[in-house]
């Protein structure tokens, strides 16, 4: 997992669905420069290390929507306590 979180994007990722994003593009708004490949890339590698967890929502149309497991959740206050403690 340490390899994961030294990746560009990944604890912006992190916070960013801490912060209420749970849809693909609310994460894009969320994290402008991000690109979309490199974005899907973040969340399937925090969905593999069962940091968020990817929920198919039915409905017309169906959609995807991610939301931070209990080892995200903490894992997001870590992060946030980090970006407090910024000078």
């Amino acid at each position: 997992m340490a390899s994961l979180l030294e990746r560009r994007w990944t604890l912006a990722t992190i916070y960013a669905c801490a912060s209420g994003a749970v849809r693909f593009n609310e994460f894009r708004q969320s994290l402008p420069g991000v690109s979309p490949t490199t974005l899907s890339e973040r969340l399937e590698q925090l969905e593999a290390e069962s940091i968020v967890e990817r929920r198919l929502v039915p409905g017309r149309p169906p959609h995807t929507e991610y939301v931070l497991t209990r080892r995200g959740k903490r894992l997001a206050r870590a992060v946030a306590g980090l970006l407090e403690n910024q000078v």
